[in-house]
């Protein structure tokens, strides 16, 4: 199981990547939306804003998001720290259900690039 510091890590490493895309995937994290990370076997979400291209003021918060952010993710440390990593793939998670995203529709439809 990934320690609270590794899925931390992750997240940092996804928000490097996302800043330094460009192409297809820059033009699909140019949002201005808040973002949840919940992670289901720690406990803990990540709440953060996209914007620009990249995460910004990304917190720790124990239990589920203080609010609902517009872009929600929700799985496990392992498989986030496995999508980061390269080693699942993000289409095929969501469909078994490992990984759960909400969001509208228009910002599901721009986020598509990213699967």
């Amino acid at each position: 199981m990934a320690t609270l510091d590794q899925c931390r890590a992750a997240l940092d490493r996804l928000a490097h990547n996302l800043a330094s895309a460009d192409g297809e995937v820059r033009s699909a994290t140019a949002l201005d939306r808040s973002v949840s990370c919940r992670i289901t076997d720690l406990d803990t979400t990540f709440v953060g804003r996209l914007a620009d291209g990249s995460l910004r003021d990304v917190i720790c918060v124990a239990g589920p998001p203080p609010q609902k952010a517009e872009i929600r993710l929700a799985m496990a440390g392992d498989d986030l720290v496995a999508l980061v990593d390269g080693r699942l793939n993000f289409a095929r998670a969501w469909g078994s259900g490992r990984v759960k995203l909400e969001a509208g529709l228009r910002d599901l439809l721009r986020l598509r690039a990213l699967l």
